[in-house]
């Protein structure tokens, strides 16, 4: 048995240089240190030897067992490590490349107007809110003055949901809501400024100056004494936080079913300074929003008494806005986007 070993090593030792990968090692391990394995044959047929046999032979199988086991792990360790650093140095990055220019977002231009009208009004004690899309007829016009069959409902052509659900017209579908919630609570305080806004919806073409989706901000405050004097306060606030303090501002009559005086704002041209330029189509003015004081049947609807609180009320469309601040003729760009045309934004203000 002894001849056995030793030929059992000179066969390994023969086989064991001509190894060069890990599978090759597998294949060893399986033919030297496996259950079927020569080295364990002879381990096995000792069961039935004297003593001095057991103690002299499976000195020397055990012996050699643990030699080729340490011999092909060691190559296995070497092989593995080798594999490693050929890895390494096809995946080795090169610290002294330039780093990546990493872009950082931007706020929308809209976005940036509705923070800043919201900053403006918020100082001087409105609220800001913001409303369902999806509105009650009764809420979209019915209470703001406008029953069904309305001739001036043409003027908000409607995406109608069902006979008493729409896409809100206007944000001052939040503006009926808050009165007549005011109403309900039913105290002696009925003072009460507020801010809405988001998406409203109309049929429309869409053109470079029309969308059949935009944003409105609609603002109202209802208390004692509030005055046409109070509106025109608001207005010119507003105008020349937005512009610049140099602007001001002209009312003209209009209509709007919910105000009672209306008027159409006008700014003086921020641009030409009144003197005429293509911006303000050379009159020296630029329409910008309507305005009024909330009519008396409004506030009635709603549940309010005309006779012991009054209101004002005004519209904005900040698309109108956000082109006239930043020089935009195409209100498609605010809807395309395109990161040429929003990357321009990131520092406005600063």
């Amino acid at each position: 048995m002894l001849e056995q070993i030793k030929q059992i090593k000179h066969n390994f030792e023969q086989q064991f240089k001509e190894v060069k990968t890990l599978s090759e090692i597998q294949v060893l391990k399986k033919e030297y240190l496996g259950k079927d394995s020569p080295l364990i044959t002879i381990l096995k047929s000792m069961r039935d030897a004297d003593e001095q046999t057991k103690q002299e032979i499976g000195k020397q199988a055990n012996l050699l067992l643990v030699e080729i086991a340490n011999q092909l792990n060691e190559l296995g360790e070497t092989l593995n490590n080798e594999i490693l650093n050929e890895q390494l140095k096809g995946e080795r990055i090169d610290v002294s490349l330039p780093g990546m220019n990493l872009k950082f977002g931007s706020k929308h231009p809209l976005n940036l107007v509705i923070d800043e009208i919201s900053q403006i009004f918020t100082e001087i004690g409105f609220e800001m809110v913001d409303g369902t899309e999806v509105e009650q007829d009764e809420f979209n016009f019915q209470k703001l003055n406008l029953p069904k069959d309305h001739p001036a409902r043409d003027m908000q052509d409607t995406f109608y949901l069902d006979e008493e659900s729409v896409l809100r017209t206007h944000c001052t579908n939040m503006t009926s809501r808050l009165l007549t919630k005011l109403a309900n609570q039913r105290t002696d305080n009925q003072n009460l400024a507020a801010i809405s806004y988001g998406n409203v919806y109309r049929r429309d073409d869409d053109d470079a100056t029309h969308s059949h989706q935009f944003m409105q901000i609609d603002g109202f405050a209802v208390g004692e004494k509030i005055s046409f004097a109070n509106l025109k306060w608001v207005l010119r606030h507003m105008v020349k936080r937005l512009f610049n303090e140099k602007v001001n501002i002209r009312l003209r009559p209009s209509f709007f079913p919910f105000t009672e005086p209306s008027v159409e704002v006008d700014i003086s041209c921020f641009k030409c300074a009144g003197v005429g330029c293509g911006l303000c189509k050379s009159s020296g003015w630029i329409e910008i929003l309507g305005a009024g004081m909330i009519n008396q049947q409004v506030m009635e609807l709603n549940g309010l008494d005309p006779n012991k609180v009054t209101g004002l009320a005004f519209g904005i469309g900040i698309e109108r806005i956000a082109m006239l601040k930043f020089g935009i003729n195409n209100i498609r760009l605010f809807y395309e986007n395109n990161v040429e045309f929003l990357t321009q934004f990131p520092f406005y203000g600063k």
